[in-house]
């Protein structure tokens, strides 16, 4: 790993009044959190059309709550990783401060992290089919659950392929983006839109650009610093070097 890269990461991050970090499946999968990227578009034997869009639930809502009630057995038996708890610690030292994560296991909340927009929602929650009910949950189902109030099927509060970003959490992010200095892209590939947008809206606004990844991605074109490297390894040495400047 350059040293030298991670000082200017650090030097970037430490001088900056307004910063946004976003994040992708990659914090999470050093936390053992598959992703749906893998070979052939699967997850653990399940096809995203058959799981994971509104019609595969209109089709099988049974099979949508199994799969769902997997990831959430899945997330409940992980913890945060080192770069989760780094991004912690980021929070701590900057006033004006945001993650927006395209992750719903929950591990940035339970790394400590408040001031958090979860762009594809929660894997946590539950909201009713019909009506404006919603709760938390870590139940596992065998048939769909249904709404208390009146009786429609809940399904996952997440956003599935085909479905539009939440109107008033993406809003949010875009504005931060747009008065941000600085950004930090974290194990994420940039290539879903809208989301992929808010690096861009930084650097279109003369902020500065970093990226932690394992690869380059679309974002390596207008990053400040580039760091090819496991973010659970790099994230944590960064905020060493900005805590010693700070």
């Amino acid at each position: 790993m350059d040293d030298e890269l991670i000082k200017r990461a650090a030097d970037i991050i430490a001088n900056s009044k307004k910063l946004l970090v976003f994040t992708g499946a990659g914090i999470s999968a050093e936390s053992g959190i598959p992703t749906f990227r893998g070979q052939d578009g699967l997850w653990e034997n399940y096809r995203v059309e058959d799981v994971a869009t509104p019609e595969a639930f209109l089709r099988n809502p049974r099979l949508v709550w199994k799969f769902y009630s997997e990831r959430r057995r899945k997330a409940l038996s992980v913890k945060p990783n080192a770069a989760h708890y780094a991004v912690a610690r980021l929070e701590k030292l900057f006033d004006d401060f945001l993650v927006v994560t395209q992750n719903v296991d929950d591990l940035h909340r339970k790394a400590g992290n408040k001031k958090l927009i979860e762009i594809h929602g929660n894997l946590f929650r539950e909201k009713c089919t019909a009506c404006a009910f919603i709760r938390n949950s870590e139940s596992s189902y065998e048939e769909p659950p249904l709404c208390p109030d009146c009786g429609a099927m809940l399904r996952p509060d997440v956003v599935w392929f085909g479905e539009p970003l939440p109107e008033k959490e993406i809003n949010e992010a875009f504005d931060f983006a747009e008065e941000a200095d600085t950004v930090i892209v974290i194990g994420t590939s940039a290539i879903v839109f809208p989301a992929a947008q808010l690096p861009f809206i930084v650097y279109n606004h003369g902020g500065k650009v970093i990226e932690v990844n394992l690869e380059p991605t679309p974002v390596t074109d207008i990053a400040n610093v580039s760091i090819f490297e496991k973010c659970g390894i790099v994230l944590p040495k960064i905020l060493d070097e900005i805590e010693a400047i700070l």
